[in-house]
């Protein structure tokens, strides 16, 4: 017979990266961390069971078994195919210049990391000259896909520091390829538009708003008011039936953590705002979100990006959340109403 507690009580050393958060990932696990270390890089750790605690940096591993992805360097993220902006971890201390030519590795929790600096060739000084000006590359040849694309990110850039207007990368991935095309006067235009929308937006909740607290109080609507609150402890009890479930009885913050790993997602802050409230800040798909839940029920208050027009952040639950985050980036529709 299998003795499991012998087996849960081995000990190990591994070599891994840590990119931050409560957990460190090896082949084909996650691991708790005992304590966090004092800055992203690789350790070595000693492993007991699922818990991980880091002692000495180490030097990089073979790590030539791992996917490796090529593109150009915007900022602290690699753009690749498909106009694809990921955060880019590890990256070496003399920080290299903007548009250069990179591969990374993506490692088993899907994070990429730097593996080496490439070749340049001309298009990346041509792509720099046109930056400076202000141009775009209507009349540039020569310039690959991904490269037009870390330009039209770093336009924008230039644009959102002119303007005050802030984006994230899969916000403005749609007009990405029409804004290294026009130069600096598109990427305004972009974001004027983008602007736009949250305003919209923003004007529509609060419209929505104010129309849910009259109706609340008039008699008329009472009936409406009792199903609701039917099919809403409905909903209730499912999720807490499924959380207790997934991770036993805990208090807010651990159930909204459960419930945003089950999407994918990884909630990096939790704070009550009173009783019923519960701010959450989590990172899914390279980016990070803000949004506010019930803390007895999570269901989603105000989700912090816009859920159409009138927005219906009723209807969804914070362990729904990202997957309607996931549905408006694949989309091009995503747009952020909430910033840290």
């Amino acid at each position: 017979m299998v003795d499991y507690k012998k087996f849960l009580g081995k000990q190990e050393a591994l070599v891994l990266p840590w990119l931050g958060g409560p957990t460190v990932e090896a082949e084909g696990r996650r691991l708790r961390l005992t304590k966090r270390p004092k800055a992203p890089g690789w350790y070595r750790f000693e492993v007991k069971g699922r818990d991980a605690t880091p002692g000495e940096a180490a030097d990089t591993p073979d790590v030539s078994k791992l996917p490796k992805v090529r593109g150009w360097l915007w900022g602290e993220r690699l753009v690749h195919e498909g106009a694809r902006a990921e955060p880019m971890a590890l990256l070496p201390t003399e920080e290299p210049p903007l548009f250069s030519p990179l591969s990374a590795r993506r490692w088993y929790s899907g994070e990429l990391f730097f593996d080496a600096l490439e070749f340049e060739s001309e298009a990346e000084g041509q792509v720099r000259e046109a930056l400076a000006l202000g141009r775009g590359l209507a009349e540039v040849k020569g310039v690959a896909a991904g490269l037009r694309a870390a330009f039209g990110y770093a336009l924008l850039t230039a644009a959102s520091k002119k303007s005050g207007v802030p984006f994230v990368a899969s916000e403005v991935k749609p007009r990405v390829a029409e804004v290294a095309q026009g130069g600096a006067a598109t990427a305004e235009a972009a974001l004027e538009a983008l602007e736009e929308e949250r305003v919209v937006a923003r004007r529509e909740w609060l419209e929505l708003e104010r129309r849910r607290l009259e109706a609340l109080v008039r008699e008329e609507v009472e009936a409406e008011r009792e199903a609701r609150r039917t099919e809403l402890e409905r909903r209730e009890a499912e999720l807490a039936q499924v959380l207790r479930q997934r991770r036993g009885r805990g208090g807010p913050v651990e159930l909204a953590e459960a419930a945003l790993a089950q999407a994918g997602a990884v909630l990096e802050t939790a704070r009550r705002l009173n009783a019923n409230q519960l701010e959450v800040v989590f990172r899914f798909m390279g980016e990070r979100f803000i949004s506010i839940v019930d803390a007895h029920t999570l269901q989603v208050i105000d989700s912090g990006i816009c859920l159409g027009h009138p927005p219906r952040d009723d209807l969804i639950t914070l362990d729904s959340l990202p997957s309607v985050i996931k549905e408006a980036i694949d989309g091009g529709f995503l747009v952020i109403l909430r910033w840290p």
